[in-house]
C-alpha cells in the first residue's frame, strides 16, 4: 500500500493520522447505510433487502473505472499493483465457513465491527467468536497448512482467465452490475408489493 498522502507535503508519520480517520469516516458511512443492522445485511440472502448488493457493486465498478481511467492516464501503472495469489481450494473453503458465518451471525467481519462501535451485543458475541476462530485457525495452522498452500495459481486475474481484454471485461461487469439492480428491484418490488 501506498503512502496516503505526498511525502514532499506533509512528514510521512501523518499516514497512520489520515488512515485513522479514513476508517472512522468508512465506518460512519458504514453506520449511516444501515450496515450495523445485521437484518439489512443478511435480507440479501433471503431476498427482502438489496442494500449490500447495490452498495458493494458500485464500489467495484467505482474502483474498476477509476483504475482502468489512472492507468490510461499514466497516473497509475497496473503492473505495480499487487494482486494477491489465488489458492482456488482454501478460497473455496474459506468462502463457505465465511459465507455460513454471514447466514448464521448476519455480519460480515468489517460490519460485526462498526455493530459493536453503536453498542449492539449480538455484534459483540458475533465479533467475539470471529477473533476465537481467528485463535483456533492460528494454533491448528500446522494441521491446516497444506490445505491453505494448496494448489496455487499465482495473481489470477478474472478478465486474463477469461482470455478477455480488461476493457470488454469491464463492460461486461458494469452490464451485469445494472442488470443485478434491475433484478434486485423487480424482486423487492414482488416481496416487498412496492416500488423500489
Amino acid at each position: 500500500m501506498g503512502p496516503l498522502i505526498p511525502q514532499e507535503i506533509i512528514d510521512p508519520g501523518w499516514s497512520n493520522v489520515i488512515a485513522l480517520l479514513i476508517g472512522l469516516g468508512f465506518g460512519f458511512v458504514l453506520e449511516s447505510a444501515g450496515f450495523s443492522s445485521s437484518r439489512k445485511l443478511a435480507g440479501i440472502f433471503y431476498l427482502y433487502d438489496f442494500t449490500v448488493l447495490r452498495v458493494f457493486m458500485t464500489a467495484v465498478v467505482t474502483a474498476m473505472v477509476g483504475l482502468m481511467y489512472f492507468n490510461y492516464l499514466g497516473w497509475i501503472d497496473y503492473s505495480l499493483i499487487y494482486t494477491n495469489p489465488l489458492y482456488i481450494r482454501s478460497a473455496i473453503v474459506g468462502g463457505v465457513i465465511m459465507g455460513f458465518g454471514f447466514i448464521l451471525g448476519g455480519y460480515c467481519p468489517g460490519t460485526s465491527v462498526c455493530a459493536v462501535g453503536i453498542g449492539k451485543i449480538d455484534a459483540m458475541v458475533f465479533t467475539g467468536g470471529m477473533f476465537l476462530g481467528i485463535l483456533a485457525f492460528s494454533e491448528a495452522y500446522p494441521l491446516l497448512e497444506h490445505l491453505y498452500n494448496q494448489e496455487p495459481l499465482g495473481p489470477v486475474k478474472i478478465y486474463d482467465s477469461l482470455g478477455m481484454s480488461p476493457g470488454l471485461f469491464a463492460f461486461l461487469l458494469i452490464a451485469l452490475s445494472v442488470a443485478a439492480f434491475f433484478v434486485g428491484s423487480y424482486i423487492l418490488g414482488k416481496v416487498k408489493k412496492v416500488e423500489y
